[in-house]
C-alpha cells in the first residue's frame, strides 16, 4: 500500500516547533502534505521566520519521512518543504488555563473580525456547518460528533470539530487533549490538530475542575468566541457538538451561522425519542434542515458474537420515519468504543483488532454514518441551489 497523507501526519507527530516545543501536528502547523511515487511535499507554518528554526525543522521532517518510507520498504526520492512562517512581529504564545478559570482571550471581548458573513456558512473558509444535537443528555451525542468528524476526515475531507457543549465539554477527553494547552496568535485561537481533525473546545480555555455556572449571556459570549475567534482555515465540514436540550446555545448558533443542517442523536427507548422530537422541532422552527437521525447504543455484540437489543433496537429509526426524516444509521454499544473514548483515541474505532467482530461492526457503522451524511449534505446543497433565483441580463 502506498504512503498516504495520514501516514505522513502520523510520522510527523514527533517533530516539534523549535520555539513552542509542541508537535507540529498538534499545532495544526502541517498545512499541506502530499506523497506520490516517493516524492513528498509539505507546507509548514512555524511560529517564527528564523532561518535556523526552518533548517532544524526541515532536517527533522526529512528524518521522519525517511524513517516512514524505510518502515514500508518503499523508495524515498525527495522531500520538498515550503514554510509559511509567522509575519514580521507576530509571535505565537502558549497559554495554559488560568487558575481563575478565564480564557486566554477574555470572554465577552469582541471578535477581531466579523468577516465571513458573506461566506456559505458565515465562517471564512468553511463550506458546511453541521450541528450535532439531542433533546437530552446521556445519549452519546459528543461521542457521535467526534467519531463523525474523524470519519469524514478519513474520507479525505478537511474537517473541524467545535465543542459547543459549553456547560459540559467532553471533547478534551474524547480527542485526547489533556496534555495540550490553548494557543493564541494575533488574538485568534489556534485549533488543536489530532486524528486528522482541527478541534477547539471551551474545556481547554477554563479550569477543567471548575463548574461553569453561567447565565445565558455568558454562554452566548463563549460560543461566539469559539466560532469567531478560532482560526479554522479552509474546511469542508465544521461539526459542532451542541449541549443537550433546546436552550440559549442553539439559538445563538443559528443567529451567528448559516448551518447546512443538524444531526439528531437518539437511543432506541421512547424516553429518549420524546426529547429528540423536541430537538427536531426546535431546529425546524429555527429554519435549520434536519439532515437525519442517528440511533446510538442500538445494540450490543457479546463475546459470543450474538447481538443483544439492550434498549430495544429500531426505536430511533421508527421515530425518523414518523417525522419523515432521513435515518443516517445505527451505532452499537461496544467495549472498544468505550475504551478508545476514555483514552482519547477515536482513530482506534476505525482500526479494530484482528478477529474482533464487534470492532468491525463499529467501524462499518461509523463509515456508513459519514457516507449517509455526505449524501444528505449533497441533497440539501442541490435543493438550495435550485431554489436560488437567478437573474440573467442579455
Amino acid at each position: 500500500m502506498s504512503i498516504s497523507k495520514d501516514d505522513i501526519l502520523t510520522a510527523l507527530t514527533r517533530v516539534e516547533d523549535p520555539e513552542l516545543r509542541r508537535p507540529l501536528t498538534a499545532l495544526g502547523a502541517v498545512r499541506k502534505a502530499t506523497a506520490c511515487d516517493g516524492y513528498v511535499g509539505l507546507t509548514i507554518a512555524l511560529a517564527s521566520n528564523d532561518p535556523n528554526s526552518q533548517r532544524e525543522v526541515r532536517a527533522r521532517l526529512e528524518a521522519a519521512v525517511r524513517s516512514l518510507f524505510a518502515s514500508r520498504d518503499e523508495e524515498f526520492k525527495s522531500l520538498s518543504v515550503e514554510f509559511e512562517g509567522a509575519s514580521a512581529g507576530t509571535k505565537v504564545q502558549a497559554n495554559a488555563p488560568s487558575a481563575q478559570g478565564h480564557s486566554p482571550i477574555p470572554l465577552g471581548q469582541k471578535a477581531a473580525t466579523d468577516a465571513g458573513q458573506d461566506s456559505p456558512s458565515g465562517i471564512p473558509g468553511v463550506r458546511h456547518v453541521i450541528a450535532v444535537g439531542a433533546g437530552k443528555g446521556g445519549v452519546g451525542k459528543s461521542t457521535i460528533a467526534v467519531n463523525l468528524a474523524v470519519a469524514l476526515a478519513r474520507k479525505g475531507h478537511a474537517v473541524g470539530l467545535m465543542d459547543g457543549d459549553i456547560y459540559g465539554p467532553s471533547v478534551p477527553t474524547l480527542m485526547g487533549l489533556d496534555g495540550y494547552d490553548a494557543l493564541v496568535r494575533e488574538n485568534m485561537l489556534q485549533p488543536f490538530y489530532l486524528h486528522g481533525v482541527k478541534a477547539m473546545t471551551i474545556g481547554k480555555l477554563v479550569d477543567p475542575d471548575k463548574p461553569l455556572i453561567w447565565r445565558g449571556p455568558m454562554a452566548h459570549g463563549a460560543f461566539r468566541q469559539l466560532v469567531q475567534q478560532t482560526e479554522w482555515g479552509e474546511l469542508d465540514y465544521l461539526v459542532i457538538d451542541l449541549p443537550p436540550g433546546t436552550g440559549d446555545v442553539p439559538l445563538t448558533m443559528t443567529q451567528l451561522l448559516k448551518l447546512t443542517g443538524a444531526v439528531i442523536v437518539c437511543t432506541p427507548q421512547k424516553v429518549a425519542q420524546d426529547d429528540a422530537v423536541r430537538a427536531v422541532k426546535m431546529f425546524q422552527q429555527l429554519g435549520v434542515d434536519v439532515l437525519g437521525v442517528v440511533e446510538n447504543m442500538s445494540y450490543f455484540i457479546g463475546d459470543d458474537g450474538k447481538e443483544y437489543d439492550l434498549f430495544g433496537r429500531g426505536g430511533a429509526e421508527m421515530m425518523a420515519q414518523r417525522l419523515a426524516l432521513p435515518f443516517l444509521g445505527r451505532v452499537p454499544i461496544n467495549t472498544a468504543l468505550r475504551r478508545n473514548s476514555d483514552a482519547g483515541d477515536p482513530t482506534g474505532n476505525f482500526e479494530p483488532t484482528a478477529g474482533d467482530s464487534s470492532g468491525d461492526a463499529l467501524k462499518r457503522s461509523l463509515e456508513t454514518l459519514a457516507q449517509n451524511l455526505e449524501n444528505q449534505v449533497a441533497l440539501v446543497s442541490m435543493k438550495r441551489a435550485a431554489s436560488t433565483p437567478k437573474l440573467t441580463i442579455s
